[in-house]
C-alpha cells in the first residue's frame, strides 16, 4: 500500500503559493526577463510578501498588495478571520543582489548561468493516463472536482469552504494499483453542518473521481475525522510559500530536489529544471521506452551547463541503454537555463495555474501557454533514436 496527499487552493500554504506566483506573473507580464524570488506568509487577516526582484518600476508595492487581495478573493476567502477586503498586506520586496546577478546574467562570451546550485528531479510512470503516480493523481482529482463544484453557480456543495486536504491509499499488486484501501478528506465548512452532512456531500464526488470499483470500505472513508472543521484557512493555520513541495511534485513516489517552485521566475533552476526533468521523463515513458523513469539534473550557480544528467528506468526499460538515453536527451534539448526557458517557453505569465493541484500531470493549454512541460513532442525523436 502507498499513500499520497493533496491540498486545495484554500490551504494556507497554497494561498501563499498563489500570491507568490501572482507576483511572478505580474513581473513577467510587464517584462519577460524580470527576476523574482517572492516568499509569502499568510495568517489571521495578515499577508506579508518578502524577497528580491528586478523589474519595471511600474510594478509598485501598492499594485502588488492589490493583486494579493484579488488572489484571496478568487480563492474564496471573505471570512471574519481572513478576508480579501480587510486583511493587512505588507510588501517587503527589494532589489536582487548584484552579486547573484553577476553570476546569472549573460555577458560577452558567457552564457546565462544557473540562479543557484541545486539538484532537480523528474518522474513519470504508466500508472495513470497522465503518466503520474496514481495515489497523488486521485488525491488531486478529488480536490479539483470539489473546487469546481464549490465555485459553480447553484453549487451542489453549498456550505463547503476553500480549505481542504485529501489523502488516498492504494493497494498495489505486482507493482500495479488495483484499488483504494482508504480515502481521507478534510474540508472546512460553515457552522451548523454535521460530519454526516459533509460526508454525504463528498461521497459521490470521491466515488466518481476513483476508477470503477475502487471506493474503499465505508469504515475506511474518513471525512473530517476530528468532527468539526469550521475554523480554517490562514485564520486556522499560518501558511508559507513552498511548504507543499511533495504535493507539488509526485506525492512521495519519486525523489524531490532541494527547492520549491512557487514565487520564482524561470531563471531559477529550482523551477525550470524541475519542469524540464518532468518533460524529459514523461516523453521517455510516453515513447514506450520504459514503464517508469526518474531523471535528475544538477547545476552550479553562475554555470550554464548542467553538471550531471542521470536517468533511472527502474528495470522497466525495453532494450534501452540508459547511457545512450542520457546522451540522446542532451542532444534533443539544450539543458542550460536559457535553453530550458526557450524550449518550454517559460518567460511568460503562466504560473498562477500551477499554484494548486500540482505542477505535473496537468493538461497543456496551447492558448494560454500553460504546462508546456507536459507536452510529449519528443516521442517521435526518442522512438527513432531507439529503433521503435
Amino acid at each position: 500500500m502507498f499513500t499520497s496527499e493533496s491540498v486545495s487552493e484554500g490551504h494556507p500554504d497554497k494561498v501563499a503559493d498563489r500570491i507568490s506566483d501572482t507576483v511572478v506573473d505580474a513581473y513577467l507580464a510587464a517584462d519577460p526577463y524580470a527576476r523574482v524570488a517572492c516568499e509569502t506568509l499568510v495568517t489571521t487577516n495578515r499577508i506579508i510578501l518578502a524577497g528580491e526582484v528586478r523589474g519595471p518600476e511600474s510594478i509598485t508595492k501598492e499594485y502588488l498588495a492589490h493583486l494579493a487581495r484579488l488572489a484571496v478573493h478568487d480563492i474564496g476567502y471573505d471570512q471574519e478571520g481572513f478576508s480579501w477586503r480587510n486583511a493587512e498586506v505588507s510588501v517587503h520586496l527589494h532589489a536582487q543582489s548584484a552579486h547573484i546577478a553577476l553570476g546569472v546574467d549573460a555577458a560577452g562570451n558567457k552564457d546565462e548561468g544557473a540562479g543557484d546550485q541545486g539538484i532537480m528531479f523528474g518522474y513519470a510512470c504508466t500508472e495513470t493516463e497522465a503518466l503520474m503516480p496514481a495515489p497523488l493523481y486521485y488525491s488531486h482529482l478529488i480536490l479539483r472536482r470539489i473546487s469546481e463544484l464549490r465555485r459553480a453557480a447553484n453549487s451542489q456543495v453549498a456550505g463547503l469552504l476553500p480549505d481542504a486536504k485529501s489523502q488516498v491509499t492504494l493497494k498495489y499488486v505486482n507493482g500495479k494499483p488495483v484499488g483504494a484501501t482508504s480515502v481521507v478528506v478534510s474540508i472546512q465548512h460553515v457552522p451548523g453542518m454535521t460530519p454526516a452532512m459533509v460526508k454525504e456531500l463528498l461521497r459521490p464526488i470521491v466515488k466518481a473521481a476513483l476508477p470503477e470499483g475502487w471506493m474503499p470500505p465505508e469504515h475506511e472513508f474518513y471525512v473530517n475525522p476530528t468532527g468539526i472543521f469550521e475554523i480554517g484557512g490562514p485564520d486556522g493555520d499560518t501558511g508559507l510559500t513552498g511548504r507543499k513541495i511533495i504535493v507539488d511534485t509526485y506525492g512521495g513516489s519519486a525523489p524531490h530536489g532541494g527547492g520549491a517552485f512557487s514565487g520564482k521566475d524561470p531563471t531559477k533552476v529550482d523551477r525550470s529544471a524541475a519542469y524540464v526533468c518532468r518533460y524529459l521523463a514523461k516523453n521517455v515513458v510516453a515513447a514506450g521506452l520504459a514503464e517508469r523513469c526518474t531523471l535528475q539534473l544538477s547545476y552550479a550557480i553562475g554555470v550554464s551547463q548542467p553538471l550531471s544528467l542521470y536517468v533511472d528506468l527502474h528495470d522497466t526499460a525495453k532494450d534501452v541503454d540508459e547511457g545512450k538515453l542520457e546522451r540522446t536527451l542532451r542532444e534533443l534539448v539544450n539543458l542550460t537555463p536559457r535553453g530550458i526557458r526557450e524550449h518550454l517557453q517559460l518567460n511568460r505569465p503562466i504560473y498562477v495555474p500551477t499554484s494548486a493541484f500540482g505542477h505535473f500531470g496537468r493538461t497543456p493549454d496551447a492558448e494560454l501557454g500553460t504546462f508546456t512541460w507536459e507536452k510529449t513532442d519528443l516521442v517521435d525523436s526518442l522512438k527513432s533514436a531507439f529503433g521503435r
